[in-house]
C-alpha cells in the first residue's frame, strides 16, 4: 500500500531585520563582554553566522540601494545620499512579488529623497504594504515615532521607537501568517539622532552602559566614544530585545523554521575617530557589520568565514527561497557555502568597498590586509565628491590586520610593504572594473618616516 503523499512545503517567509550604523563588535559572538545581544548570539550560533560581513558603501542611502538591488552603488546610481533609487531597477520587493509573496516595508527607507515628507508609491521600491518614512531620523525621535501608511497618511506610534516598529512588525506577521510574506524591517537605531548629535537609548539603559567596555580602536583614538557609547550600547540592547520579540512571535505562530531571518546593518560607526562624523570611511569600524541567517536551510549552518558583502544578500535570499538569481546581479549567493567545499574554494578572497560621499575612495579587505585609496580635487581636476568615481587615486592606507586588527599603524608608503601594496592595488583595480568602473590610475602613497605613518591618511587629503 503506497504511503500518502506529503503535503508540499510552503514557501519560506523572509524577514530582513535591518539596523543602522551598528558595529560588528557590539555582539557577544564578536567578543563584546557586556551581554548586549543574547538573541543575536543565539541566532548566530544556532543558524548561520556570517562572521566576516561588510557593507559595500558606508553611507545610509547607497548601502540601502545595494541591499535592495544586489548591485554596487555606482551601478544603482545612488552613489551618495540625496539620490533616489531609479524606478527601472528590479528590487527585492519586485522579485518576491512575482514569486507570489506579500511584501511589506516598515521603518526607514532613505531611497526617495523626500526627507520628512511621505514617500509616493512610485518611489517605494514595489513594496505592497508600507509603513515607513524616508528619513526616519527627521520624522521622529526616540519617543516620538511618526511614519506614513500606504495612503501617505501620518501614523504616530506609541512607545520607544524600536518598540514601536517592532509592534508594527508583529502585527504584520500575525496578519500574514497564512501566506508567504517578505518583510523588510528597517530600524534607525543605533544611528544617532541628527538634530542634536546624540544616541538616545531608552532611559533605563543609558547610564547602565556608560563608562563600560570601549573597543580598542576607540580607546586609542578617542573621538566621541566616551560621550556616546553608553547610549549607543543601550540602543543595541533594545534592538536585540526586539529581535527576541520577533523570534518569539514566530515561535508562537509555529513559523520559526518556515521563516528565514536575515540580521544585518548598513554600516558601522567610528565615533569621529577617522573623520569629522561617524562613517564614510573604509576602516573596519565603518564597514564591518554583524550578520546572521536563521530558518529553513540556514538553521544549523554553522560559521561562514568567507568575506561577504551587502550585495551578496540579495542573491542569497532569492536563492534560499527558490527564486532564480538574475545574471545582472553583482553579488553571489552564500547558500552554496553551506554545502560545498568547492564553492568555498571559489569564493572571492576579498570584499570591495566604494565610497563616493565626503570623498571618493575605494578599498579592498582580505582576511589579512586592508588597502584603501582616495581621490583628491587636485588629481581629479575638480570637486572629488561630486562624481561617483575618479580617474586617479592616491594610496590612503594599508593595514596588516593580523598584526594590527584595530588599524592604528598605517603602512601605506612603507618600502617594506611596497610589493604587498602593488598586489593589492592590482586586485583593487580588477574589482573596480568588475563592478563596472573604468580602470583608474593609482599613485603610490608618499614615503614618510615611520613615526609619521599614523597621521598620513589624514594629512594627504586635507
Amino acid at each position: 500500500m503506497s504511503k500518502p503523499a506529503k503535503p508540499e512545503r510552503k514557501q519560506p517567509n523572509v524577514i530582513v531585520f535591518f539596523t543602522d550604523q551598528q558595529r560588528w563588535d557590539t555582539t557577544g559572538v564578536h567578543g563584546n563582554p557586556l551581554g548586549l545581544t543574547p538573541n543575536f548570539d543565539q541566532m548566530a550560533r544556532q543558524g548561520t553566522h556570517l562572521e566576516y560581513a561588510f557593507t559595500c558603501q558606508p553611507v545610509c542611502g547607497p548601502a540601502r540601494s545595494c541591499l535592495q538591488t544586489g548591485l554596487y552603488a555606482t551601478e544603482t546610481g545612488c552613489y551618495k545620499n540625496g539620490i533616489p533609487l531609479r524606478q527601472d531597477l528590479p528590487t527585492l520587493a519586485g522579485y518576491f512579488n512575482e514569486a507570489g509573496y506579500d511584501t511589506g516595508y516598515i521603518g526607514k527607507w532613505h531611497l526617495a529623497v523626500t526627507r520628512d515628507q511621505p514617500v509616493p508609491e512610485h518611489l517605494r521600491g514595489g513594496y505592497k504594504y508600507w509603513l515607513a518614512a524616508d528619513a526616519l531620523e527627521h520624522t521622529s525621535d526616540a519617543y516620538e515615532t511618526l511614519l506614513y501608511d500606504n495612503d501617505n497618511q501620518p501614523v504616530k506610534l506609541p512607545g520607544y521607537r524600536v518598540d514601536a516598529l517592532t509592534d508594527a512588525a508583529i502585527r504584520y506577521i500575525d496578519g500574514h501568517k497564512s501566506d508567504p510574506f517578505f518583510l523588510f524591517l528597517s530600524y534607525l537605531e543605533p544611528h544617532h539622532q541628527n538634530h542634536r548629535d546624540d544616541y538616545p537609548a531608552p532611559d533605563v539603559y543609558r547610564d547602565m552602559y556608560t563608562s563600560r567596555w570601549v573597543p580598542p580602536d576607540l580607546a586609542a583614538l578617542g573621538g566621541t566614544a566616551h560621550q556616546h557609547l553608553g547610549g549607543y550600547y543601550g540602543m543595541v540592547k533594545r534592538l536585540d530585545e526586539a529581535l527576541g520579540r520577533i523570534r518569539d512571535t514566530l515561535r508562537s505562530l509555529h513559523l520559526t523554521e518556515e521563516t528565514i531571518i536575515l540580521f544585518t546593518s548598513d554600516h558601522g560607526s567610528h565615533f569621529k575617530t577617522r573623520n569629522g562624523e561617524y562613517k564614510r570611511s573604509c576602516h573596519e569600524s565603518s564597514i564591518r557589520v554583524p550578520s546572521a541567517l536563521y530558518g529553513s536551510q540556514f538553521t544549523g549552518g554553522g560559521s561562514v568565514r568567507e568575506l561577504v558583502s551587502l550585495v551578496d544578500f540579495v542573491p542569497s535570499l532569492l536563492d534560499a527561497v527558490g527564486i532564480e538569481v538574475p545574471d545582472h546581479m553583482q553579488g553571489r549567493s552564500v547558500v552554496p557555502l553551506l554545502h560545498s567545499r568547492e564553492s568555498r574554494a571559489e569564493w572571492p578572497g576579498e570584499v570591495f568597498v566604494q565610497i563616493s560621499e565626503s570623498h571618493t575612495g575605494r578599498a579592498i579587505r582580505t582576511h589579512r590586509w586592508k588597502y584603501s585609496v582616495s581621490a583628491s580635487a587636485g588629481l581629479s581636476g575638480g570637486d572629488a565628491t561630486q562624481s561617483a568615481s575618479a580617474e586617479e587615486y592616491v594610496e590612503q592606507f594599508l593595514y596588516d590586520l593580523y598584526a594590527d586588527p584595530y588599524e592604528l599603524s598605517n603602512l601605506a608608503g612603507m618600502e617594506s610593504h611596497r610589493d604587498v601594496a602593488n598586489q593589492l592595488r592590482d586586485t583593487l583595480i580588477r574589482r573596480m572594473v568588475e563592478a563596472g568602473e573604468q580602470a583608474p590610475l593609482i599613485h603610490p602613497a608618499p614615503v614618510l618616516p615611520s613615526a609619521q605613518r599614523k597621521v598620513r591618511e589624514q594629512e594627504i587629503f586635507e
